[in-house]
């Protein structure tokens, strides 16, 4: 499955919802419950706010393709920490979707 976006000029915004979306339908398709799907949309939505903000912020990481970017921050120890600071919980509910996103990433990386 094909993850890359392929323009090299479009907005980041766009770039990380074209990174996440192969993603979220294969979790549409491994027939999750509506609420953990939801728990997982939201927790990109979150991640991808916090990619925006650390890329606004860090002139090196404004540098960096997207996709290079979101494995930097997203890796298999979970996920950033968020910037205003959240509850513990929804800090490791974060973590582990950015787990499991990891994972999705690794083996689409291998499958092509």
């Amino acid at each position: 499955m094909r993850w890359r976006y392929d323009a090299a000029d479009i907005a980041p915004g766009t770039a990380i919802v074209a990174t996440f979306r192969p993603f979220l339908i294969e979790l549409l398709r491994s027939k999750i419950s509506r609420r953990t799907f939801n728990r997982h949309r939201d927790n990109l939505w979150l991640i991808g706010g916090e990619i925006i903000r650390r890329r606004l912020e860090d002139p090196k990481l404004k540098r960096l393709p997207i996709d290079t970017l979101i494995r930097h921050l997203v890796n298999n120890d979970g996920a950033p920490l968020v910037w205003p600071r959240i509850p513990e919980a929804e800090q490791d509910a974060l973590d582990a979707t950015c787990r499991q996103f990891h994972r999705f990433l690794n083996q689409s990386t291998a499958a092509e």
